[in-house]
């Protein structure tokens, strides 16, 4: 297939030319050398986990993998230009020290909380010096705005890989609710992110368009599948952009309520209020 042999042709160029590179791709990505070397001769496909992991390490984008451009048409929204990293190269792997200063702040702030996170913290972990942190990142918002947008990233990636293949606006919608869900590890550090942004906007002003930048791909993303699943004629027709506010404040509500521990909230209540909200206001009747 056209589109597999291209998506091929795209991780090879990620992987540099020379003796030993490859396995060391495939240990940096978490893949058995074995399944790259198959997914590369086109024996074995990719999952959406590989495409997400290998763009994260190579510093590129799942629609870059799968159609060529960061821009591509997809099912999902495009981050806005002020929204993606501005040093993520297209023509092989991010600089591995900016790549694990990154994750290590980023799970961090995650985790720990921007306000108890120092630099020192950040080069303690990655077993650097705290100029080498200041060399990528010069001031800590400079880290909080990083953190910020690789949370859009990941989101992005996360959802072109596992939403490509689902033609049914309505399952698409479900499972993109189900991508959002703060389930344990990173999805939930991804939430946990999120809550501290909302925090530092509302008291910085000079934060917020760079916030609004990076909600909005999310918000557009509902608002194009609900546009989609009434095409399709399985979506009642209402103002997709009046239901797209309705659903990402429920889901933004029922994240903050169990992020926070709220007596009766949870994952698996979380996911039926969804459920619910969606067959009740969005879903056509009978489908």
């Amino acid at each position: 297939m056209a589109e597999t042999d291209e998506l091929r042709k795209r991780v090879r160029s990620l992987i540099p030319v020379r003796a030993g590179a490859q396995r060391e791709f495939a240990t940096a990505i978490g893949l058995d050398e074995t399944k790259l070397s198959k997914s590369l001769k086109g024996t074995r496909r990719f999952s959406p986990h590989e495409l997400v992991r290998i763009a994260e390490y190579s510093g590129v984008t799942v629609n870059w993998l799968l159609n060529g451009s960061d821009d591509a048409v997809t099912v999902t929204a495009v981050p806005a230009p002020t929204a993606r990293s501005a040093s993520a190269p297209v023509d092989g792997p991010q600089p591995e020290p900016r790549r694990r200063i990154l994750e290590t702040a980023w799970e961090l702030i995650a985790t720990r909380g921007y306000h108890r996170v120092r630099i020192a913290d950040i080069a303690k972990e990655c077993g650097t010096s705290t100029a080498s942190i200041h060399y990528y990142f010069p001031t800590k918002d400079d880290v909080l705005n990083e953190a910020l947008r690789r949370n859009v990233k990941l989101a992005f990636d996360r959802q072109v890989a596992e939403l490509h293949t689902i033609d049914n606006a309505h399952e698409r919608l479900l499972r993109l609710v189900e991508l959002q869900l703060p389930t344990e590890g990173l999805l939930r550090d991804e939430w946990s992110v999120w809550l501290q942004v909302w925090n530092e906007s509302a008291l910085n002003p000079e934060l917020r368009s760079l916030y609004w930048d990076s909600y909005d791909r999310w918000f557009r993303t509902i608002a194009m599948t609900i546009r989609s699943g009434q095409e399709q004629g399985v979506f009642r027709t209402r103002d997709p952009d009046e239901i797209t506010t309705q659903l990402s404040a429920l889901i933004d509500g029922l994240g903050i309520q169990v992020l926070t521990g709220k007596p009766g909230s949870s994952v698996e209540a979380m996911r039926e209020h969804l459920k619910d909200f969606i067959d009740r206001n969005i879903v056509q009747e009978g489908q």
